[in-house]
This record gives C-alpha cells, sequence and structure tokens, in this order.
C-alpha cells in the first residue's frame, strides 16, 4: 500500500481538526511556491521591484506557520492523541518548520537582488540559475503533493531528486570562482550571486527533510540518517 488511509489509522473525532491543518499546511506550501518562483524570476531578470515585493510577503509565510503550529499545539492538549495521531502532528509540525526555512531562503534570494549584481550575472550564470530554480520549483511542488497523498514513495523520489540541485549547485559555484580569479573587482557581487545560489541549495535540503516526514508518517521510521537503500526496500513491500 503506497498512501497512508487516515481513515485507518485516526480516530474519526480527529479528521475535521487534522483535514484542516493539512489544509493550511498546503495552503503555506502554495504561497512558500509561488514565492519561490517570484524570487527565481527577480533574480534572473534583475527585477527589484518584484524582490521588494517577495521580501514583504514572506509576513505571510511566517503567520501560518504560526497559526498551524498553534492549532497542532490545541489538537495535542484538546484530544490527547494516541502514539499514531502523534505522529501526523509531529510529521505537520517539522513540516511547516521546514516550509518557513525554505521562505527564509525565498527571502534571501529576493534580498540578493537589491545588490548591484551586473557584471556577475553572464548570461551563462543567468541560465544556469534559472535551471537551478525550475530544479528547486519542481522538488517543492513534488514534496507537497507527496505530503498531500501521504505518498512515501513518491517522497523517497523527491528525497533522490535533492543531488540534482546539488550536482548544480557545485557547477554554479565552479562558474563563480572560475570568474572571481579571471577578474578579482568582481568578487563582492559574484559573492551575491553565490549566496543567492547557496540559498537555492539549502530549500533543496529542506524539501529533502519534508520528504523524509512523510516517510516517517507513513512507515513510522525516522529516516533522517539513514541511507536511503537501507529503507528503500520497506516502501516496495508496503
Amino acid at each position: 500500500m503506497s498512501n497512508l488511509n487516515l481513515g485507518e489509522h485516526i480516530s474519526q473525532q480527529f479528521n475535521e481538526d487534522l483535514e484542516e491543518v493539512r489544509s493550511k499546511v498546503l495552503q503555506m506550501g502554495g504561497v512558500v511556491e509561488e514565492q519561490l518562483e517570484r524570487a527565481i524570476s527577480a533574480l534572473v531578470n534583475n527585477d527589484n521591484d518584484l524582490a521588494r515585493k517577495v521580501v514583504k510577503n514572506d509576513v505571510r509565510v511566517n503567520a501560518l506557520e504560526v497559526e498551524i503550529d498553534e492549532e497542532c499545539t490545541r489538537i495535542v492538549a484538546r484530544r490527547q492523541p494516541a502514539a499514531s495521531d502523534l505522529r501526523l502532528v509531529m510529521a505537520v509540525i517539522k513540516t511547516i518548520t521546514d516550509l518557513e526555512r525554505i521562505g527564509d531562503e525565498v527571502k534571501r534570494v529576493a534580498k540578493m537582488v537589491h545588490e548591484e549584481l551586473e557584471g556577475a550575472l553572464s548570461e551563462e550564470i543567468r541560465q544556469e540559475l534559472e535551471h537551478m530554480g525550475e530544479l528547486v520549483k519542481r522538488m517543492l511542488n513534488d514534496v507537497l503533493d507527496a505530503f498531500a497523498r501521504t505518498d512515501a514513495k513518491a517522497a523517497f523520489e523527491v528525497a533522490q531528486f535533492d543531488k540534482k540541485i546539488d550536482v548544480k549547485y557545485m557547477v554554479i559555484t565552479r562558474h563563480l570562482m572560475t570568474h572571481m580569479a579571471q577578474d578579482p573587482s568582481q568578487i563582492p557581487t559574484i559573492l551575491n550571486v553565490l549566496w543567492a545560489a547557496r540559498a537555492m541549495e539549502r530549500m533543496g535540503d529542506r524539501c529533502e527533510n519534508i520528504a523524509e516526514y512523510v516517510v516517517y508518517l507513513v512507515l513510522g521510521k525516522d529516516v533522517r540518517h539513514v541511507k536511503p537503500e537501507d529503507y528503500e526496500a520497506e516502501l516496495i513491500d508496503d
């Protein structure tokens, strides 16, 4: 069985509260996706106005995290859930924490746009950053989909996808290092681009964390420090 049937694992009295919480998590994820889309566009197009909107809009992400966290606290205090029920609540709490941190990294990318980037953003680097942004957007979309469907196999695939983002980050880093060696006067601006790429690489790591929470929710197994091949068989047999 690839998906978790909430009706089989959670008492009926929890369904309404928990479905509302799950819905809010996806709402928060949607806001983060929109923020990410705008931040990448602002970076590759050097759009200061759009970057300012991204920075300003980060409060929406923070507000949703607080709202969901408070609702989870109320559920625990009011329902005193059993271990299997508590697992879902804990997965939600961890997920929104990483979504909020992705939001912080998105804001960091947007803030880099305010710096002087002319000369540092060659066409080659611009294309690489845009491609990296597309990879991160895909990973975030896929992990939110896995969360929505409580699909551990899909979450496992998302976790593996982070390797592509790491490779792209290394490619961009090598290009930027070469540029700095060729023109030391560009080092300050090139470092700003490097910090933006690093922020996107961290977003991939956060998405991987969320994928691991989905696996935990379905299998009841903490795989944060476990090699993927050591639990992949459980997903196949599930």
